[in-house]
């Protein structure tokens, strides 16, 4: 049974207030109007809603029994409007973010921590993944954000709304100081300092490896590791000579605890990608991120 819903938005109004003139004052309407709704709908039930008291009306039993259902329905869409109102304002939500953890700390972890101050009420959901899985929760809506690589980015898919330049350099601690005086080649640094790399299977360890490959070595790293604070750490501690990107060492170049060389082969610009799917309509507590990370 197919029935338009503003006869029972009147049905349960009318029900509510228990007279037809005081339904027709709430809904901005007249009384003759009021009562055909209800005869139509009447109509289509088959049955009688209402009989006329002295005051107004009261409901049949059978009215009775369609009002308490009526009633739940209403309060859920009133339930649902104050929900949404609430998303709107901010005042509820969620953000659901995907990116590696260096660029989480190093890129992101500034936005997001004056995100929390600007909007406390939003849930923040922040995973840690590689640009492959990454591309792979936003394409199932798992998340609404996401960091990758411009080799996982599907342009039919995702739709990029910011570019992170991204500068790769090699770095020494005290005990390799002395190789920041003249440009040394990457053919130097492979045969006579141990190397300190990221481990295999991730994007950035796959372009180090192609890009020592392009000049005709063939990478084998003495240390590797799963994460850019081990590097750091190990680094520091006179380890070996690590491949990094400059942004994510800035504190550390600062204070002197690492230096950075001076390589004849120069690395190309990398990039990554801020994203989002396209056709996706964006919830108000996404697109609040996205302004805060684009002005």
């Amino acid at each position: 049974m197919s029935i338009n819903l503003e006869l029972y938005r009147i049905f349960y109004t009318t029900a509510k207030l228990g007279s037809i003139s005081k339904a027709a004052k709430e809904l901005y309407t007249s009384q003759p109007a009021i009562s055909q709704a209800i005869k139509q709908l009447e109509q289509k039930l088959g049955g009688e809603l209402f009989f006329r008291n002295a005051r107004g009306v009261s409901l049949t039993i059978e009215g009775e029994v369609l009002y308490r259902y009526i009633e739940q329905g209403y309060n859920l869409i009133q339930a649902g409007e104050q929900k949404f109102s609430e998303l709107k304002r901010m005042i509820a939500g969620q953000l659901r973010l995907a990116v590696c953890s260096a660029v989480c700390k190093h890129d992101l972890l500034q936005y997001i921590s004056q995100y929390n101050l600007n909007y406390p009420d939003v849930y923040l959901s922040i995973k840690d993944a590689s640009s492959y899985e990454i591309g792979q929760l936003l394409d199932m809506g798992k998340i609404d954000i996401g960091i990758i690589n411009p080799q996982n980015l599907d342009s039919d898919k995702f739709h990029t709304i910011k570019t992170l330049e991204m500068h790769d350099c090699f770095v020494v601690g005290e005990k390799y100081k002395d190789l920041c005086g003249t440009p040394i080649s990457i053919h130097m640094l492979s045969q006579n300092y141990p190397l300190i790399m990221l481990q295999k299977g991730g994007n950035t360890r796959t372009y180090i490896d192609g890009y020592f490959l392009s000049h005709g070595i063939n990478l084998v790293p003495q240390i590797e590791l799963s994460n850019l604070d081990l590097i750091i750490e190990f680094t520091i501690k006179g380890l070996g000579v690590a491949c990094v990107m400059e942004e994510h060492v800035q504190k550390e170049l600062k204070s002197n605890s690492l230096f950075k060389l001076s390589i004849q082969e120069k690395f190309p610009l990398r990039s990554l990608e801020v994203v989002v799917k396209k056709n996706m309509p964006l919830s108000t507590a996404a697109s609040k991120f996205i302004d805060l990370i684009t002005t």
